[in-house]
């Protein structure tokens, strides 16, 4: 079928989007700036790139009269102080464009409006629910309160504030209520929604099953992350208060703070779970949804998914687009250098570790190993599991190999060492050039601080390594 994906350059969007083209469809991605949006290069054969503007009727004649399916994921948040007027025609434009195809089902996510008083926020989304509403085909809409997911807005506060702040004096909002749902849920309501008639010209809460407030929710998070926190909500906060207080404290914009402040103080709780019946989906809980979040890729997991899922497939998944590094809140250590020989670069980088050493700082990287073994953890004892191979799965020093593909090339690492947080380290080479990418995910202050002890030996280390494996 032919699937029409608007806000495609968007959290869900981007995530939905290989889901989409490993079922079988062909995607046609409507967004604002085609320069802004780079999918993977084993996607391109299943999709068509538009440039469209929502806000632009004129623009709209671009998108084809024969899709079959829509989906409408655009929001307009944080990009304007108007943005409901804006959401409001985006929504009417869109509906009258797609009353002149042959689409016979839109699919929009929305958020949990039950109660009276709504935010501006939820208003919005209302309203957008009301205009697709008056379209000429069906409308299936879900309705979800936090999403949990590694790069969502609300789950990338949460881990701010929980991360950052030992103890917090917050506002009362906190106590208001709220159902989570985990992002790979969203995705199967999402997919398993199309072409359902029993679900057409209905609208759907969905959650899991925890009922939380937001205090809840983050002394939660702090126990998966194995951190001690004390919360104390106060009435004196201010909305603009409040605003300001996620501004300064997380890495959010005060736009989208203010946005959220106003959506915090009212409750997001499920009518129902009837959707769950019908599409055959039982969301994993809060705490489920935060570790999937946080999983440590190691023993092939990431790869091993990924080649199962699209061992059927008649697509020409690239996997190693699909296991990337996180970014957001981490601390990035990238250096690049011009290679003189990429054969023999990739040959030192697969002889890495173990009996032939890192290259450069083999002494440092002894005592760090050595540290690390007082401290209960591997150290560089185990080597490695073949001298000439890497596969992965294998151990590497105290590193575990996520991904190893010589022909691209490209390996990842990560830490199996003891630290407060996650690393990675990276290795690839494109047009000649070594990228060296060593990445940490600090878990509180604790991991800050040991970022900030460890940067300058890291400047000494990952400089000195990166030309021992450039020059020839």
């Amino acid at each position: 079928m032919k699937i029409l994906l608007t806000g495609a350059t968007g959290y869900i969007g981007k995530r939905i989007l290989p889901i989409l083209v490993q079922k079988g469809h062909h995607v046609v991605c409507c967004v604002r700036d085609t320069t802004r949006f780079n999918p993977p290069d084993s996607l391109k054969e299943n999709i068509t790139v538009i440039e469209a503007d929502l806000l632009d009727e004129n623009s709209l004649t671009i998108i084809p009269s024969d899709i079959d399916i829509a989906y409408y994921l655009v929001h307009s948040m944080t990009s304007s102080e108007n943005y409901k007027l804006l959401e409001k025609k985006s929504a009417q434009n869109f509906r009258v464009k797609l009353s002149e195809t042959k689409v016979k089902h839109v699919i929009y996510l929305s958020g949990i409006t039950n109660e009276k008083n709504l935010s501006k926020h939820l208003l919005s989304r209302k309203e957008v629910e009301t205009e697709l509403s008056k379209g000429s085909y069906n409308l299936t809409t879900f309705r979800a309160g936090i999403i949990v997911g590694s790069g969502s807005a609300s789950f990338e506060i949460i881990r701010d504030l929980v991360e950052k702040l030992p103890v917090m004096i917050t506002p009362k909002w906190l106590l208001t209520k709220c159902q989570p749902i985990g992002v790979s849920d969203v995705l199967k309501f999402l997919t398993n929604a199309i072409l359902k008639e029993e679900i057409y010209n209905k609208n759907y809460d969905i959650g899991s099953d925890d009922v939380l407030t937001y205090k809840e929710m983050l002394l939660q998070f702090a126990e998966i992350r194995n951190l001690n926190r004390r919360i104390w909500t106060v009435p004196l906060m201010t909305p603009k208060l409040s605003s300001y207080w996620l501004y300064f404290v997380t890495s959010t914009s005060y736009k989208l703070a203010r946005s959220l402040v106003e959506s915090m103080k009212v409750e997001v709780v499920c009518r129902n779970n009837e959707i769950n019946k019908i599409l055959n989906i039982q969301p994993i809980s809060y705490k489920e949804a935060l570790l999937k979040a946080f999983q440590k890729i190691q023993n092939n997991l990431i790869v091993s998914s990924w080649k199962d899922s699209y061992s059927s497939s008649e697509s020409n998944f690239n996997i190693s687009e699909f296991i990337n590094v996180p970014k957001y809140g981490c601390f990035i250590d990238k250096r690049i250098m011009a290679v003189e020989n990429s054969k023999l670069t990739t040959e030192k980088i697969w002889s890495i570790g173990g009996m032939n050493g890192w290259y450069y700082g083999n002494w440092l990287w002894r005592i760090r190993g050595f540290i690390d073994k007082i401290f209960g953890g591997v150290g560089l004892r185990r080597g490695r599991t073949n001298k000439s191979i890497i596969s992965v799965g294998d151990s590497l020093d105290f590193w575990r190999v996520l991904y190893a593909n010589k022909r691209e090339p490209r390996l990842l690492l990560f830490a199996e060492m003891k630290l407060p947080g996650e690393a990675w380290l990276e290795f690839k080479i494109v047009d000649n050039k070594l990228i060296q990418t060593a990445t940490f995910r600090p878990v509180g202050l604790g991991g800050r601080l040991y970022w900030l002890l460890v940067y300058p030996f890291h400047g000494v280390i990952f400089q000195g390594l990166i030309k021992k494996l450039s020059i020839q």
